[in-house]
């Protein structure tokens, strides 16, 4: 018998050490900031963290063969990605920790990384903590999506100095799951140009009804061989405090500068809370957990957007297609969204991210999280307008 999944039910986070609900300085604050989620997990991940919690001892964690099954049959299966092996796969306890190893092995200092803003905040510094230089290949604003600029794509890829593209895909926060023909075309001029592909795809799981997440690597061998594809099951199942991630990487010679760069940076560790959920994610309840979540998710973008229309029309939301994350344009409030953000927060007690730290410096954008219980968004919505009205 199918379970039913309650997504509207509200668990109290704060006091327990939550970033997203105990970070803010000001109290009564509702969180619709970080990539957190605010439901409770998959009951399948919580009794297998049990029965080894009740086991009492917690020492260093071997990764079984498994661990490695689980992920290559899941995004086989799940996503279409074939003839991935055990050997290509690298863990270490997340995304981000991961792309700067990736980009540490195979660049030099002065080398450039081409992203595509506005993009997740945290590229950048994965970049410069490495020595590297951003180069940006701005997303076009097109109506209520956004596009990618071919010609300029292709000109920054054909600079002998870009060594790597770091691609967002599913993108956050431009909301775009990229097509196949996008992803191919994209794949075929680094490889033209001898640029390697870092692909990001930890929000592969989070799709909205009507849109199909293509992994990068899966379009074709070479491909899979030019590409390093970073994912891991927090976003999507709620267990990013877990810490667990994974690194596919074909490439052999490229695979083992990338493991070195994990051992040397000592991120080559993960604690077996990590490892156990990820087996108890990549299931077919963890399927069907995930298909309702994302009905959920998507009935919470379409409250938003009504809500947008009937209390808030100077803010316009961005298609979203994939991410429980909803990227708003702010440019008819009359401020920058540093400063909207700002306001919104001290007061009236809504927190929620401006655009600016992912790169967007042309007009005004917030970032809302959806992933939450109804009446949790509600009452942000609710504060947002109140602040809003009082401009």
């Amino acid at each position: 018998m199918m379970m039913k999944y309650n997504f509207d039910e509200i668990i109290p986070r704060r006091h327990t050490n939550s970033v997203k609900w105990d970070e803010a300085t000001e109290e009564d604050v509702i969180p619709l900031w970080v990539a957190d989620m605010d439901f409770r997990v998959l009951p399948q991940i919580t009794e297998a963290l049990h029965r080894r919690v009740d086991h009492g001892v917690f020492g260093y964690t071997h990764v079984p063969k498994s661990y490695y099954d689980s992920v290559i049959r899941w995004f086989r299966e799940r996503h279409g990605l074939k003839g991935v092996e055990p050997e290509d796969i690298i863990y270490t306890t997340g995304v981000v920790p991961a792309i700067s190893a990736i980009i540490r092995g195979l660049t030099l200092p002065g080398d450039k990384v081409l992203v595509q803003t506005p993009v997740y905040n945290c590229f950048f510094s994965s970049i410069r903590n490495q020595g590297c230089i951003v180069e940006v290949n701005h997303l076009l604003y097109n109506d209520d999506t956004y596009s990618i600029d071919w010609n300029d794509f292709e000109q920054k890829c054909s600079d002998d100095r870009v060594r790597v593209f770091l691609l967002c895909n599913p993108h956050n926060p431009a909301g775009r799951v990229w097509t196949k023909e996008e992803l191919q075309r994209m794949g075929e001029i680094c490889l033209k140009h001898n640029v390697f592909v870092i692909a990001d795809e930890i929000h592969c799981e989070i799709v909205m009804p009507g849109y199909c997440y293509t992994p990068f690597a899966s379009l074709s061998p070479d491909f899979m061989r030019n590409s390093a594809t970073c994912v891991a099951p927090t976003k999507a199942f709620n267990i990013a405090g877990l810490q667990i991630a994974n690194i596919i990487a074909k490439d052999p010679q490229r695979r083992e500068r990338i493991d070195r760069v994990i051992n040397l940076h000592e991120v080559c560790d993960v604690n077996p809370f990590g490892v156990i959920a990820s087996e108890a994610a990549y299931t077919d309840e963890g399927a069907e957990w995930l298909r309702q979540l994302n009905e959920y998710i998507a009935a919470n973008y379409i409250f938003l957007r009504q809500f947008l229309a009937e209390r808030m029309p100077q803010l316009r939301v961005v298609k979203l297609e994939g991410t429980y994350l909803a990227w708003a344009d702010c440019s008819k409030v009359g401020l920058s969204s540093s400063e909207l953000a700002a306001r919104l927060l001290h007061h009236h007690g809504v927190w929620l991210n401006d655009g600016e730290i992912y790169g967007e410096t042309k007009r005004p954008f917030l970032r809302i999280n959806l992933a939450c219980p109804r009446a949790t968004l509600a009452e942000g919505l609710r504060r947002m307008a109140e602040g809003i009205d009082a401009l």
